[in-house]
Parts: C-alpha cells; structure tokens; sequence
C-alpha cells in the first residue's frame, strides 16, 4: 500500500513544489489541511480536504505529514506532528533557530520517525553541474565561488513573506537555499561577514543581501537582489584551470507551475540557451550542458527511507547549520563584523 501524505498549506508552495512530486514518488495525497479546497479537490479528487492542522493530524491513516505553512508555523507544526507519530517533512527554512532545529532533530530521534527539510535545490541543473565540475577537478583550484539569486519585484506585496515575523527576509527565504549549496559544494567556511539591507520603499523585511566567506584561500560570495532586471550570473566558479559561469534559475519551478508532469521526458532540461559556459585560461570559451535537474529525487528518497528505515535526503541536522550560518550572518550585519566560525559552524 502506497504512503498516505497529509498536507499542512495548499498555497503556491505546497501545490506546485510538492504535492505533484509526492504524486510521482510513488505516495498518495490523502489530506490537506487548508481553505483552498477547491484547487485539492481538481489536482485529488480523491484527497480529503479538513479544515485546520489539529484535524490533519487525527486522522489515523496519514504516515507522513509535509508542513508547507508560513515560516512561524514551523516548529510547532513539526513537534506535534512527531509528537502524534508521524514522519514529517518541513519546507526551508527549517525553524527560526539553530537551537530549535536540533531540538527538533533530537525529538524526532528520540520518536524513531523520520524528519527532513525540503532544501530541493540541491537536485537543480546548476547546481548539480557545479558540483560534478568540482568533483572532476577541471577548473583546477578553487579561489571563488559566488551563487546570486537575482530578482526584479520592486513593489513589496501584502503577503506573509514580506512582514516581520521569526524566519522572515529574504535571507532565510534565498539565503537558506544559497547557504545550503555552498555547504554543499565546498564545506564549512571559518568565517564570515554579511551586508543584509531592505532597498524597496515600504520593506518591512531585509528583501537583499551580500555575504562573503572564506575558507581558507578560498572566497564565497553570496548575492540577493530584487531590484535587478538583469540578473547577475546564478554560478560563477573561478578556478587556476578555467570559469565556469550560468545564467537563468532552474527551469522545474517554472514547469510544474505550467503543469508538466515530474515523469515528462523533459522535466528539468534546461533549454539549450541556458548551458554554461567554461572560460579557459587562453580565453577560448566553450558551452557546458547542463545536469538534468530533477526535485523527485527528494521525495523517492523520503519514500525510501520510510519504508527501508534510510537515511532521509535532508536531515534536520545539515539544515541546522544554514539555520546557524543565517544567524550568524545577520549577527555580523548588525555588529559590523566579521564573525569567526568553529568546523561545525557555531560562533561565539
């Protein structure tokens, strides 16, 4: 018998992010706690709709719960979906704090259920062609990495995103995606120093920022801005043996809100005027394909690690540390700083 997954959110996240990937994993939709019945009921007719979290959870054939409500929700959702006995699956960023993020972890292994953080940008095109070119060693000796999510949205909305709330701004809702494939990539940097600011008339929140960190002789730059309208390189990797550039963001948001299905030949695929580039030191370029960019991984590992008793694709503790690096970060904005890190990425 298939996984029954009940959700917690049906906004754009939940519907468009999640909900078909859990489909094509192979698990069942089976509730939804939401106000939005009636996108539930075209994308699952078969899905149970109910009408708060607290009755999500009481029904007694839900396995895994995904938590895809705003960011404040987060921990207390999580603790009592473990408490009931559920696995669960929390959207990024995790909690507000390092400290309630492995409290969660602790909790989760203390109840034998699986816990997990959608950080599902580890499976994009770019990023999975960034890693495989530091894997081979082509560039030589990394000296800079740099990861820009660049934007062009100077109108602050009237959404949950954009009030002051714990986990609010754009460097937890960017930032944790950014920080995540840095640590990926490279490792734990030993410190580092942010500029986090609001630019839009009317920001509540800190809608940009630049954090530089250095790990040895290495330097990584991170950038969000959404006053861009030409967007800076979404990779850069500058190396003794070449560069390696990439424009355009991954193109599976863009397709599952156009309804592709996960399973499509072309989910993924990023257009062949999206490839990267190499710059060889003689300055002779050549185009680089991309990785087929594939977000079901996250949840056909999730499926696994439930039914096999795995290792879930995320766990709430390598979330942690982007949570302690996004403190950190916004600690060293404030003081003016450059903020030192221990192996682990805490600081004093």
């Amino acid at each position: 018998m298939a996984l029954r997954v009940g959700f917690s959110g049906y906004g754009a996240a939940g519907r468009y992010l999640h909900a078909p990937l859990v489909a094509a994993a192979g698990m069942e939709v089976a509730a939804v706690a939401t106000s939005r019945g009636a996108e539930v009921a075209a994308d699952f007719p078969q899905a149970a709709v109910v009408s708060d979290f607290e009755a999500l959870l009481a029904r007694p054939d839900i396995d895994l719960v995904v938590i895809v409500t705003p960011n404040v929700l987060h921990v207390p959702q999580v603790r009592a979906a473990l408490t009931a006995g559920r696995h669960v699956v929390v959207d990024k960023p995790a909690t507000p704090t390092r400290a309630e993020a492995e409290q969660l972890a602790a909790l989760a292994s203390e109840k034998g259920l699986k816990l997990a953080v959608y950080h599902n940008r580890r499976w994009d095109s770019d990023f999975l062609t960034a890693r495989r070119l530091l894997e081979s060693g082509e560039l030589g000796e990394i000296a800079a990495l740099r990861l820009v999510w660049d934007r062009f949205r100077p109108q602050v909305l009237d959404r949950w995103r954009d009030r002051p709330a714990p986990a609010s701004g754009n460097l937890y809702d960017l930032g944790s995606h950014l920080i995540d494939q840095a640590l990926q990539l490279v490792g734990m940097p030993d410190w580092l120093q942010a500029d986090v600011f609001t630019q839009r008339q009317g920001g509540a929140t800190d809608d940009g920022f630049e954090l530089l960190m250095g790990l040895g002789r290495m330097r990584l730059s991170l950038g969000v801005s959404l006053i861009s309208a030409a967007p800076r390189d979404r990779f850069r990797i500058e190396g003794t043996a070449g560069l390696f550039r990439k424009q355009g963001l991954d193109v599976q948001e863009d397709q599952l809100k156009a309804g592709m299905a996960p399973l499509d030949p072309q989910f993924g695929r990023e257009p062949e005027a999206q490839q990267g580039e190499i710059v060889a030191p003689d300055g002779s370029r050549r185009a680089v394909p991309c990785e087929r960019g594939r977000w079901l991984t996250f949840y056909e590992r999730m499926r696994q690690a439930i039914e096999s008793d795995g290792e879930v694709p995320v766990t709430m503790a390598s979330a942690a540390k982007v949570i302690g690096l996004i403190e950190a970060a916004h600690a060293s904005a404030r003081l003016g700083r450059r903020i030192a890190l221990d192996p682990d990425g805490r600081w004093a």
